[in-house]
């Protein structure tokens, strides 16, 4: 069974060597994921609603266990050279600690990733205190927990339309331009968040269903846009032989900017006193957010004005790995030749 890190070492590689692969391997994979994302959320507010939070996590519990059970039944075939294995494994590791530090030290590397961290870190995230409030039968529109269930349902099925939209129309355009209007959108979709929670909706005659759910699948869509040219310029900057570990690197790096998102999203609302059931300040809360948005656009400069096509990283790191190839030969045996070869 393959892993993670195999797969994505395939979809780097693919990326690398066919570049006009790359768009459209991530356009599938978050469909993929988005198709996942619908399945999920469609599913959520029924379980909690009919089994608690508790059955409910008990039952996204199972298929881990699952995979536990069938790692100790796979059949795997022991290493005869237990020794010559363990070398080998510390000089690859080796190799792909130089690689990537090879690779990080280039400016065009480590200044997107820089950008990827911060545009993700400084949109602070407010889904704590909005979900709570979507629920509140005072402060709120009061939605049922199925209701909310449906509404990020919904917010999948755009996610899908955004990676369409990507794909078919956005995949050609170069990354500067595309993530500039692409965040542009991303902190104009947040003032909808900032009209419902004011309730400015009603002033204009749109009822809370259909508001939240518009907000939602534009939300859903903007994201979706935002993030898939992200993808495609994490595997522009993957070089060959260790692109699996270094795309696992980058997605580390978004990962550590979505947990600080988290975090100063927390920070915020625990600072401006918002509750599971006092709101008074979460519209404060969502403008910090959207001003932050805003803010982001003036790092723009980091990302490289190179197309998606392009070749980002030097052209030695797109062939072999030098190292790669420094242990490969050393790895090779001379075995004396005692009859003539005939040709």
């Amino acid at each position: 069974m393959a892993s993670a890190k195999d797969f994505q070492a395939l979809i780097a590689r693919n990326s690398i060597e066919i570049r006009s692969l790359a768009s459209d391997l991530q356009s599938l994979c978050g469909f993929c994921s988005s198709a996942g994302a619908l399945v999920g959320y469609s599913t959520s507010g029924f379980f909690v609603h009919h089994l608690g939070a508790q059955g409910a996590l008990g039952l996204l519990a199972i298929p881990p266990v699952f995979l536990t059970v069938l790692g100790f039944v796979i059949y795997e075939e022991g290493s005869t050279s237990l020794r010559y294995e363990k070398k080998k494994v510390v000089e690859e590791v080796g190799v792909a600690i130089r690689g990537m530090y090879k690779t990080i030290k280039c400016p065009q590397v480590w200044k997107s990733s820089l950008y990827m961290y911060l545009s993700l870190t400084l949109s602070i995230s407010t889904h704590e205190g909005q979900f709570y409030w979507y629920t509140d039968p005072t402060a709120g529109p009061a939605f049922s927990q199925e209701f909310v269930g449906m509404i990020y349902a919904v917010g999948a099925m755009a996610s899908i339309v955004g990676v369409l939209i990507y794909h078919k129309t956005l995949k050609d355009y170069p990354f500067r331009n595309l993530l500039f209007f692409a965040q542009l959108l991303y902190a104009i979709s947040g003032v909808l968040d900032l009209t419902f929670i004011l309730r400015w909706n009603l002033i204009l005659g749109i009822p809370d269903y259909f508001f939240v759910i518009m907000e939602e699948c534009v939300s859903r869509i903007v994201s979706r846009i935002r993030w898939m040219p992200m993808i495609v310029l994490s595997t522009r900057l993957c070089p060959l032989g260790i692109e699996g570990t270094f795309f696992a690197l980058l997605m580390c790096i978004d990962s550590l900017g979505s947990l600080s998102s988290k975090w100063g999203g927390g920070v915020v609302l625990h600072a401006l006193n918002v509750t599971r059931t006092d709101f008074t300040n979460l519209w404060l809360a969502i403008l910090i957010r959207n001003v932050l948005r805003f803010s982001t656009l003036a790092l723009i400069f980091l990302v490289p004005k190179a197309d998606q096509f392009d070749v980002l990283i030097p052209s030695d790191l797109l062939t072999k790995n030098s190292a790669v190839s420094a242990v490969d030969d050393e790895s090779l045996e001379l075995v004396p030749m005692k009859e003539k070869i005939e040709v």
